[in-house]
């Protein structure tokens, strides 16, 4: 190949990858004779063959620009692109690997407009999220420019004090002094994790439990061994008590309320036995209770943390599941860990931005928060009412759906003959994507669950959707 056509080539890859968008002036010819280190006579016959194929158009007097999607259509595939070289990925590799399966099913979501039932988040719509951007819109405006020392952990005093009077609100008085600001119950449970436990050891975990846990564990060198967890009453503590008798455990990840992906919630007994089991043994219970705001009862279920008095639970939550994702706003209760998780806090991430922190807390103090949440715990407890019946009547026979009591999940077990990420690659090409049950657990146990999120609004589409997985499901029954 010449080096002109090599040069083509790879302008052309750029832009069928979408690093140039139509109508973006690409780099002039003197400019790419330097980035590339050619001549510029080089570069002339490159944008010449580029111009012969579609790819870009010549302007008098302004330069090379590239042409619109129609026009590239018809446009040679790059030569690297041929070989195999540097093709795009199928949208699950052959051995797979959980967070590309994760991010695999996000980016459908968004590029394809499948529909989300595969979606780990809430559907955006329901949350008051243009109230919240006119408060941070208005913080805005009154502050050209923040003082740096303001966002330092553990973060914004008027968001912590709301954050304490809905706990006091709610039956459990905590200290503010208490609450670290993170960005979102990702990065809470993350810093739980490091400031508990280190590389090498091993995080007791829920079987089936969300993915976000198992990727921390990994992330941080450590190792999860995963309990047998009912899909009423929660983790089993019979098992895992004869699991710390056998060996040593280094911390307990759990999600005691309305957990991802069965959608239980534990009893105020059983959450204080687990309490005890681990205080008996100085093991910290990380407790991630993102959905606490999105019950279907009569009123908001106890933590872990109710039932601590050692300071050994690390207690983390967000509005993200509740309020508003685009703004990250999480905390943790770090009990007698709290200054480690400060620190880490500090030294990962410095702050947490303040206009996002302000404009939760305005909205807090200022408007509906509980109107907004009785419509919300509403509009779920009915959706996961209409999925659950459906999944029922459109999937084989011998299936099987948890009861969440809360969340936005729904787990499904199929017959033992269906392959989950067979199915999650079949709803794909229809444009449906699903939640296959390998992505939460290190084992294999579960390759014939799927979970579905409920969400989203109810439509002849959705119900269409749902209607097809089923199809696909029988055919693989």
């Amino acid at each position: 190949m010449k080096l002109y056509e090599k040069l083509a080539d790879e302008i052309a890859e750029a832009v069928h990858r979408g690093v140039f968008a139509a109508g973006e002036r690409i780099a002039s010819v003197r400019q790419a004779s330097q980035q590339h280190g050619v001549s510029i006579k080089t570069v002339l016959h490159a944008y010449a063959l580029l111009e012969s194929r579609g790819i870009v158009e010549s302007r008098p007097q302004s330069g090379y620009f590239v042409r619109d999607a129609a026009a590239r259509a018809l446009a040679p595939v790059p030569a690297a692109a041929r070989a195999g070289g540097k093709s795009a990925p199928p949208p699950v590799p052959a051995t797979v690997d959980v967070s590309r399966l994760v991010l695999s099913t996000l980016r459908s979501i968004r590029a394809h407009d499948a529909v989300p039932f595969g979606s780990p988040y809430p559907d955006p719509s329901l949350f008051p999220w243009r109230r919240i951007n006119q408060y941070a819109n208005a913080i805005a405006r009154r502050h050209a420019s923040w003082n740096l020392i303001d966002d330092l952990p553990p973060g914004n005093p008027e968001l912590i004090r709301q954050i304490a009077r809905r706990y006091a609100e709610n039956g459990l008085p905590v200290d503010p002094g208490e609450i670290v600001i993170t960005l979102g119950a990702t990065e809470a449970i993350n810093l739980s994790l490091q400031a508990v436990a280190k590389p090498g050891d091993t995080v007791a975990v829920e079987s089936p439990t969300f993915y976000a846990m198992l990727h921390a564990i990994e992330r941080l060198g450590m190792r999860a061994i995963e309990v047998a967890t009912h899909p009423v009453d929660g983790i089993d503590i019979d098992a895992l008590a004869k699991i710390i008798a056998r060996q040593k455990i280094a911390a307990c990840m759990v999600m005691p309320n309305f957990q991802n992906p069965l959608g239980f919630c534990m009893s105020d007994e059983r959450k204080r036995q687990l309490v005890e089991l681990l205080a008996a043994h100085e093991i910290p219970a990380i407790e991630n209770d993102v959905y606490q705001e999105l019950y279907f009862g009569d009123a908001r279920p106890s933590t872990l943390k109710t039932f601590d008095t050692r300071g050994l639970v690390l207690h983390c939550a967000s509005f993200s599941k509740s309020l508003t994702a685009s703004y990250r706003i999480g905390w943790a209760l770090p009990g007698r860990y709290r200054a480690q998780v400060e620190k880490l806090k500090f030294l990962n991430t410095l702050t947490t931005p303040s206009v996002p922190q302000v404009a939760v807390a305005d909205y807090l103090r200022q408007d509906g928060y509980d109107r907004h949440l009785r419509h919300l715990r509403r509009v779920y407890r009915q959706q996961a009412s209409i999925m659950s019946a459906l999944v029922l009547r459109f999937f084989p026979v011998g299936t099987r759906v948890s009861t969440p009591r809360g969340g936005y999940v729904l787990w499904v077990e199929l017959p033992v003959a269906i392959d989950s990420m067979r199915l999650y690659q079949a709803a794909l090409e229809r444009g449906i994507t699903v939640g296959p049950g390998m992505m939460f657990s290190t084992s294999n146990d579960y390759r014939h669950f799927i979970r579905l999120n409920y969400s989203y609004p109810w439509t002849a589409q959705a119900e269409a959707a749902l209607k097809t997985l089923g199809e696909l499901a029988t055919a693989m029954a």
